[in-house]
């Protein structure tokens, strides 16, 4: 009997598709998947398309120059190159070169947030609308960063407890934080709308929605449930890159930046002012007020009070609390 022939063997995967299995097997978010794919992909055509294995602390640290020097990138856009580096060389390779860790990050330079008075947030929010306002509002009286607003689903806002649950924010936490009264009556409204809107995407064949991890495969309908929606879905269905399934996902970012941008000019404000800005003025509104420090830190889901604490420096006394000479020769 003739025997068969020897099964050839499985091709090697291509790097990036390595880096990308090792990036969601620890359940990164997607921006940081797409962050370390294309600093990865400039630093191999930086060093002349050359494996990764075969570069070394020279070059690393030619690349980081590059990009400080030649491209004139912030250190936190630097950081974030180097910090894509270590994770292709540790989880991808296999092979943490010791030299790596010694490389220098750069310092970030200490720069106070752009805050605004409470009557600036009242006239900007008077110039936004509709979504527009509930998105706004909730940044400013929630606390909320944007993709977290973006990402809201109806069940986690809850209307009995005034309060809003915060899955999977920033470093795979979650938190609480307060729902503000005088938004409860407009988001009932808006989510009626919503459910209108999905029950015509259900009776039209589509209403399911993208499911975070493996939920979709373990309770394959809690796609096409009612408390899974987002609060502030698109206008308009789209393929589901990832799955190629037709579904409503949420929002654009650049659909609350821009209307931020323009009331931020229909209001007259002369500071610059994102949608992050109204974050910011709220954390230091509730300083302002008398509320605890480490209550505004858990509102934020910050890890460390250290960071909360920039916004003492921000609130609104004068600088460091001292009187001006000028105002005491006024007198």
């Amino acid at each position: 009997m003739p025997e068969s022939p020897p099964t050839p063997p499985a091709p090697a995967r291509r790097l990036l598709d390595q880096v990308r299995d090792a990036i969601r097997r620890r359940h990164y978010s997607p921006r940081t998947e797409e962050s370390y794919i294309h600093w990865i992909k400039r630093f191999i055509f930086f060093s002349g398309k050359r494996h990764p294995r075969e570069l070394g602390a020279p070059e690393v640290t030619a690349f980081l120059s590059h990009l400080a020097r030649d491209r004139d990138v912030a250190a936190a856009t630097q950081n974030q190159a180097l910090a894509a580096l270590l994770f292709l060389y540790k989880e991808v390779l296999g092979q943490p070169p010791p030299w790596l860790d010694q490389i220098e990050r750069a310092k970030r330079p200490a720069r106070l947030p752009t805050v605004l008075s409470a009557a600036e947030v009242m006239r900007l929010l008077s110039h936004l609308h509709g979504a527009k306002w509930l998105m706004a509002s909730l940044l400013y009286g929630s606390g909320l960063r944007l993709r977290e607003c973006l990402k809201l689903r109806v069940k986690d806002v809850d209307f009995d407890y005034r309060q809003i649950l915060v899955r999977d924010a920033k470093g795979a936490k979650d938190r609480v934080t307060m729902l503000p009264g005088p938004v409860i009556e407009p988001l009932r409204g808006h989510l009626g709308q919503v459910k209108a809107l999905h029950e015509r995407d259900l009776a039209s064949g589509h209403g399911d929605v993208e499911l975070p991890g493996a939920l979709a495969r373990k309770y394959p309908r809690a796609a096409y449930e009612w408390g899974w929606k987002f609060v502030f879905p698109s206008h308009k269905l789209s393929v589901d890159p990832a799955s190629g399934a037709i579904r409503r996902h949420h929002v654009y970012e650049n659909y609350l930046i821009r209307g931020v941008k323009e009331a931020a000019r229909a209001a007259g404000i002369a500071k610059p002012v994102s949608c992050h800005t109204l974050r910011h003025s709220f954390a230091t509104h509730l300083l302002e007020r008398g509320q605890d420090i480490r209550t505004v830190q858990e509102l934020l889901g910050h890890s460390s009070v250290e960071t909360t604490m920039i916004y003492t420096h921000v609130m609104r006394k004068g600088a460091r609390g001292v009187a001006s000479p000028l105002e005491a020769t006024s007198d």
